[in-house]
């Protein structure tokens, strides 16, 4: 039955995407972000999806836990080697034990890349996110999606200069697209800080 309702849920939506059916019961409020797993040859790509998406958690009511204190602190308290593995694949319990948080988030780069054929050039992008419970490790959440933006021009440079253009805006499409499945965090993007009460909780 879990299975059939996230499986609806998902299809509901638009955006393919799986959720617990309790998910508003659990009290999932702080969320730590993790460095990305890149799949591409493309480090400044990866920084930058990790900032937007971010962002977009923060103006859905989750509080911004700042990404370099997360990497601190999986460096430090749990041991990760950042430069010898980007793929943070520690054990759930302990990354969400010695964080302190509701919920952690893996997010995985894909792809990124253009393809340039003549006088077109596809410029792709897919990314996929997913939500474990801090405590538990179980899914709650989770949702994959891609943006393929097609140029056409009669030179090659001009055609990587609007693929390079291309890369921000389709990240932006990507986290918003992805992220409007996932509810919304208990503080309002009203509040005035929400941070506040996440400095009292760390």
């Amino acid at each position: 039955m879990c299975v059939t309702a996230c499986v609806i849920t998902g299809c509901a939506s638009g955006i393919p995407h799986t959720i617990v059916p309790d998910y508003d019961q659990r009290g999932i409020r702080l969320i730590a972000l993790l460095p990305v797993d890149n799949k591409t040859n493309d480090k400044q790509a990866a920084q930058l999806l990790r900032e937007e998406i971010l962002e977009k958690l923060y103006f859905k009511g989750y509080p911004r836990i700042p990404l370099d204190m997360v990497d601190k602190k999986l460096t430090t308290d749990c041991g990760w080697n950042i430069e010898a593995n980007r793929e943070c694949n520690l054990p759930l319990e302990i990354v969400g034990k010695r964080l302190g948080v509701d919920a952690v988030m893996y997010c995985t780069l894909l792809e990124w890349k253009t393809s340039f054929i003549s006088v077109y050039a596809p410029t792709t992008v897919s990314v996929s996110l997913e939500l474990k419970d801090g405590r538990t490790g179980t899914t709650l959440w989770s949702s994959r999606y891609s943006v393929v933006d097609r140029h056409y021009d009669f030179t090659k440079k001009r055609l990587e200069l609007k693929a390079c253009q291309s890369y921000e805006p389709a990240i932006r499409e990507i986290v918003d697209e992805t992220l409007s499945s996932l509810p919304d965090g208990p503080d309002s993007v009203g509040d005035a800080s929400p941070e506040k009460s996440f400095w009292k909780l760390w």
